[in-house]
Protein backbone atom coordinates (compact mmCIF):
# COMPACT_ATOMS: atom_id res chain seq x y z
CA UNK A 1 0.00 0.00 0.00
CA UNK A 2 1.50 3.44 -0.79
CA UNK A 3 2.33 5.23 1.98
CA UNK A 4 0.21 8.15 0.74
CA UNK A 5 -2.33 5.93 1.42
CA UNK A 6 -1.88 5.02 4.52
CA UNK A 7 -1.42 8.44 6.02
CA UNK A 8 -4.46 9.53 4.26
CA UNK A 9 -6.15 6.02 6.15
CA UNK A 10 -4.79 7.09 9.69
CA UNK A 11 -6.07 10.70 9.47
CA UNK A 12 -9.37 9.35 8.74
CA UNK A 13 -9.45 6.93 11.30
CA UNK A 14 -8.19 9.02 14.37
CA UNK A 15 -10.55 11.45 13.37
CA UNK A 16 -13.21 9.23 13.87
CA UNK A 17 -11.86 7.40 16.85
CA UNK A 18 -11.35 10.32 18.74
CA UNK A 19 -14.52 11.77 17.89
CA UNK A 20 -17.38 9.48 17.56
CA UNK A 21 -15.39 7.26 21.50
CA UNK A 22 -12.48 9.45 23.06
CA UNK A 23 -14.74 13.14 22.99
CA UNK A 24 -17.12 11.14 25.26
CA UNK A 25 -14.85 9.92 27.66
CA UNK A 26 -14.45 11.57 30.49
CA UNK A 27 -12.98 11.09 33.38
CA UNK A 28 -14.20 13.50 36.92
CA UNK A 29 -13.78 16.08 34.72
CA UNK A 30 -10.04 15.77 34.56
CA UNK A 31 -9.05 13.47 31.75
CA UNK A 32 -10.03 14.11 27.90
CA UNK A 33 -8.13 11.27 25.66
CA UNK A 34 -6.99 12.93 22.63
CA UNK A 35 -5.01 10.50 20.68
CA UNK A 36 -5.78 12.41 17.32
CA UNK A 37 -2.75 14.01 17.90
CA UNK A 38 -1.21 10.80 17.30
CA UNK A 39 -1.08 11.46 13.49
CA UNK A 40 1.33 14.05 13.79
CA UNK A 41 3.64 13.04 15.99
CA UNK A 42 4.02 9.55 13.35
CA UNK A 43 3.98 11.67 10.20
CA UNK A 44 7.41 10.75 7.93
CA UNK A 45 10.73 12.31 9.55
CA UNK A 46 11.35 14.22 5.86
CA UNK A 47 7.84 15.93 6.21
CA UNK A 48 8.37 19.14 4.72
CA UNK A 49 7.39 21.74 7.51
CA UNK A 50 4.71 23.48 5.46
CA UNK A 51 3.02 20.59 4.75
CA UNK A 52 3.57 19.22 8.80
CA UNK A 53 1.63 22.82 9.72
CA UNK A 54 -1.27 22.02 7.27
CA UNK A 55 -1.48 18.61 7.99
CA UNK A 56 -1.91 19.92 11.66
CA UNK A 57 -4.26 22.61 10.74
CA UNK A 58 -6.82 20.42 8.86
CA UNK A 59 -6.79 17.42 11.56
CA UNK A 60 -7.26 20.09 14.45
CA UNK A 61 -9.93 21.49 12.05
CA UNK A 62 -11.62 18.38 11.16
CA UNK A 63 -11.36 18.19 15.68
CA UNK A 64 -13.05 21.55 15.72
CA UNK A 65 -15.75 21.13 13.42
CA UNK A 66 -17.00 17.81 15.07
CA UNK A 67 -16.66 18.43 18.56
CA UNK A 68 -17.45 22.50 18.57
CA UNK A 69 -14.30 23.59 19.96
CA UNK A 70 -14.04 27.15 17.39
CA UNK A 71 -10.23 26.66 16.50
CA UNK A 72 -9.33 24.97 20.17
CA UNK A 73 -7.62 22.00 18.80
CA UNK A 74 -6.48 23.83 15.37
CA UNK A 75 -4.42 26.57 17.76
CA UNK A 76 -2.79 23.41 20.00
CA UNK A 77 -2.73 20.93 16.88
CA UNK A 78 -0.37 23.81 15.16
CA UNK A 79 1.85 24.35 18.04
CA UNK A 80 2.74 20.92 18.39
CA UNK A 81 3.35 20.94 14.61
CA UNK A 82 5.16 23.97 14.93
CA UNK A 83 7.48 22.41 17.72
CA UNK A 84 7.92 18.71 16.27
CA UNK A 85 10.76 19.26 14.07
CA UNK A 86 13.28 20.94 17.07
CA UNK A 87 11.50 17.62 19.64
CA UNK A 88 13.01 15.33 17.19
CA UNK A 89 16.21 16.96 16.81
CA UNK A 90 15.92 16.64 20.53
CA UNK A 91 14.94 13.24 21.32
CA UNK A 92 17.30 12.04 18.38
CA UNK A 93 19.75 13.54 18.83
CA UNK A 94 22.66 11.50 16.53
CA UNK A 95 20.58 9.13 15.10
CA UNK A 96 19.97 8.47 11.95
CA UNK A 97 16.76 7.59 9.92
CA UNK A 98 15.99 5.78 6.69
CA UNK A 99 13.67 7.84 4.45
CA UNK A 100 10.09 6.96 4.24
CA UNK A 101 10.24 5.97 7.94
CA UNK A 102 8.36 7.75 10.36
CA UNK A 103 8.65 7.99 14.70
CA UNK A 104 7.76 4.80 16.70
CA UNK A 105 8.90 2.35 18.79
CA UNK A 106 9.95 0.22 15.94
CA UNK A 107 12.51 2.65 14.32
CA UNK A 108 13.56 4.90 17.51
CA UNK A 109 13.63 2.32 20.24
CA UNK A 110 11.56 2.59 23.07
CA UNK A 111 13.26 5.34 25.56
CA UNK A 112 13.47 8.15 22.33
CA UNK A 113 9.93 7.44 21.07
CA UNK A 114 8.89 7.59 24.98
CA UNK A 115 10.67 11.65 25.11
CA UNK A 116 9.61 12.19 21.77
CA UNK A 117 5.61 11.43 22.97
CA UNK A 118 5.78 12.84 26.31
CA UNK A 119 7.34 16.34 25.13
CA UNK A 120 4.65 17.31 22.59
CA UNK A 121 1.73 15.76 24.44
CA UNK A 122 2.86 17.92 27.16
CA UNK A 123 2.84 20.59 24.43
CA UNK A 124 -0.02 19.97 23.13
CA UNK A 125 -1.97 19.53 26.19
CA UNK A 126 -1.21 22.76 28.16
CA UNK A 127 -1.52 24.76 24.83
CA UNK A 128 -4.64 23.20 24.75
CA UNK A 129 -6.24 23.70 28.18
CA UNK A 130 -5.07 27.24 28.72
CA UNK A 131 -6.81 28.61 25.23
CA UNK A 132 -9.58 26.78 26.51
CA UNK A 133 -9.74 28.40 30.23
CA UNK A 134 -8.18 31.82 28.78
CA UNK A 135 -7.08 32.83 31.71
CA UNK A 136 -4.57 31.83 34.99
CA UNK A 137 -6.63 32.72 38.06
CA UNK A 138 -7.45 28.83 37.66
CA UNK A 139 -3.72 27.82 36.15
CA UNK A 140 -3.46 24.81 39.06
CA UNK A 141 -6.57 23.51 37.44
CA UNK A 142 -5.37 23.69 34.36
CA UNK A 143 -2.32 22.29 34.60
CA UNK A 144 -3.34 19.26 36.71
CA UNK A 145 -5.85 18.67 33.66
CA UNK A 146 -3.57 19.18 31.24
CA UNK A 147 -0.99 16.85 32.77
CA UNK A 148 -3.44 14.20 33.79
CA UNK A 149 -4.86 14.26 30.04
CA UNK A 150 -1.04 13.67 28.86
CA UNK A 151 -0.65 10.65 31.22
CA UNK A 152 -3.82 9.11 29.60
CA UNK A 153 -2.84 9.76 25.58
CA UNK A 154 0.58 8.73 26.47
CA UNK A 155 -0.80 5.25 27.78
CA UNK A 156 -3.03 5.31 24.93
CA UNK A 157 -0.18 6.28 22.18
CA UNK A 158 2.28 3.69 23.97
CA UNK A 159 -1.00 0.70 23.79
CA UNK A 160 -1.71 1.95 20.18
CA UNK A 161 2.03 1.54 18.97
CA UNK A 162 1.81 -1.86 20.60
CA UNK A 163 -1.26 -3.23 19.01
CA UNK A 164 -0.86 -2.04 15.19
CA UNK A 165 2.90 -0.76 15.02
CA UNK A 166 5.25 -3.59 16.90
CA UNK A 167 7.92 -5.29 15.50
CA UNK A 168 6.42 -8.11 14.13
Amino acid sequence: MSLYIRILIRFVALVLVQVLILNNIRFGGYINPYLYILFVLMLPYETPGWLLLVSAFLLGYMVDFFSNTPGMHTAATVFMAFCRPAILRLAMQKQEYEPGTYPSFKHMGFQTFFVYITLLVVIHHTSLFLIEVFRFTEVITTLTRAGLSSLFTIMLIIITQYLFYSKS
